[in-house]
């Protein structure tokens, strides 16, 4: 008689209770919520919330003509908009930590090709957003706004308001770090089979006329702006392809046919 190979499953044993679930992901939200005040407490002190505003409104105040300031309509205005970006900032900065809170729940429940797969993109991805983040303020920022304020009416005065610029950067941030997100979105469309690689190779116009009509929607009006978008997306998009071939064939699940049991 040929041997046979008895293969176990890789979660036999792990099982929990419901209860001991919850208690789980309740010690996980905690430990996010602690690293998000930790590093809160530790801005607040260095470089403070006005420092931490003055650092994100820098783009815009340079641009602005000179003795020129930004104003505050809120009477509280002044005191919670730099708050605001202070807890922002913490949440942005503890941002691995909280991935890594999320990963250490769901991690024991995966088979190891899923850990292949996951642990990668939840690390590329917090690195992609980051990137999409910075890649506005210091890039998009410093040309948009010199051509806003160019293309302002000799007779308007601008200042702007503290909380408005406030919800824009943040729109804009948002934004940019989710367009920076396509590799990971490229990856896992296929990895799911949803398409092919080829597919995606053949869906470079299409992609490229979506991307523009994206930028065009969510960066300020002024093509300087929406070139800096397209163009990273389109790079991306590439990477994206060839990060798919690489993670489709590193992470595919263990064909069964292999632990099947021979015939004598």
């Amino acid at each position: 008689m040929s041997d046979k190979k008895n293969t176990e499953d890789e979660l036999a044993g792990t099982e929990q209770p419901f209860v001991q679930h919850l208690m789980e992901l309740r010690d996980r939200l905690l430990r996010a919520v602690y690293g998000i005040a930790g590093i809160f407490t530790v801005l607040a002190f260095f470089p403070g919330p006005s420092r931490l505003y003055d650092l994100l409104a820098m783009p815009l105040v340079r641009a602005l003509p000179e003795g020129s300031k930004m104003i505050a309509v809120g009477v509280v205005s002044p005191f919670l908009v730099p708050i605001k970006v202070t807890v922002l900032a913490a949440v942005g900065l503890s941002l691995p930590w909280i991935l890594y809170q999320i990963w250490a729940f769901v991690a024991p429940g995966l088979y190891k090709h899923e850990k292949k797969l996951v642990l990668p993109l939840v690390a590329a991805s917090t690195l992609l957003f980051y990137m999409g983040a910075a890649f506005c303020y210091f890039v998009v920022f410093g040309q948009a706004f010199p051509a806003i304020q160019k293309m302002a009416p000799v007779s308007v005065a601008v200042t702007p308001d503290i909380e408005a610029y406030l919800d824009f950067v943040i729109t804009l941030f948002i934004a940019f770090g989710v367009a920076f997100e396509v590799p990971i979105a490229v990856v896992i469309l296929a990895r799911m089979g949803v398409v092919t690689v080829a597919q995606l190779r053949s869906f470079r116009s299409y992609f490229w006329v979506g991307a523009a009509a994206v930028a065009g929607l969510v960066t300020p009006p002024d093509p300087v702006s929406m070139v800096a978008l397209l163009l990273p997306m389109g790079l991306l998009y590439e990477v994206g392809i060839w990060s798919a071939q690489l993670f489709i064939k590193h992470t595919q699940a263990p064909d069964d046919s292999a632990s099947a049991p021979t015939s004598p």
